[in-house]
């Protein structure tokens, strides 16, 4: 049977990590706002440079 301390543990340990998930998530919203908006046309770039369909075999695939 569980004591009751391991539990207050493992339930102080559950709200310190949503805290530091808290924390990220605001971190990254202030990154989001901060970053210069794309103008219409503009390529991603993420994506930048990726051709669609196939793509080529590696040399190893090639005897």
């Amino acid at each position: 049977m569980q004591g009751r301390s391991t539990k207050r543990q493992k339930e102080m340990a559950r709200q310190q990590k949503q805290r530091e998930k808290d924390a990220k998530k605001a971190e990254r919203k202030t990154e989001k706002d901060q970053r210069p908006a794309r103008g219409p046309g503009e390529e991603d770039p993420d994506i930048a440079g990726i051709i669609p369909g196939p793509q080529p075999l590696p040399d190893a695939f090639n005897t």
